[in-house]
């Protein structure tokens, strides 16, 4: 696997919304477009702001993105989170560096970026 830039402020303000939160535990294992996502949230947050929030997590790496005819859908990106998680606690935790599992080591379902043709 090739080594993944991790930026630790991006991830943590994509991960400090709450909404954002939301649409990645809808994400999880899943593949969903906005409207997918809409519904999923029972109305709460319409379809623009579903559209921006969807927008900062694929800025920050925590979505995989495809395009299927005209609509685009998302997952949630668990290698990369994963990844993040770890950046964290090396930069910020150092006594736990030890504890952090390498890159290499993990072993996750891999969201397939392709298409199935």
């Amino acid at each position: 696997m090739a080594f993944m830039q991790v930026d630790p402020v991006l991830f943590a303000k994509a991960l400090a919304d709450e909404t954002r939160q939301e649409i990645m535990r809808q994400l999880c294992c899943v593949w969903l477009n906005v409207n997918d996502l809409v519904e999923r949230l029972d109305g709460r947050v319409n379809q623009p702001t579903v559209s921006h929030h969807l927008k900062k997590l694929e800025e920050a790496g925590l979505v995989a993105v495809r395009q299927e005819g005209r609509y685009r859908y998302y997952s949630l990106n668990q290698e990369f989170l994963t990844v993040c998680c770890g950046a964290l606690v090396t930069n910020f935790a150092p006594d736990y560096r030890t504890n952090v599992i390498p890159v290499d080591a993990i072993n996750v379902g891999r969201i397939d970026r392709g298409f199935d043709g």
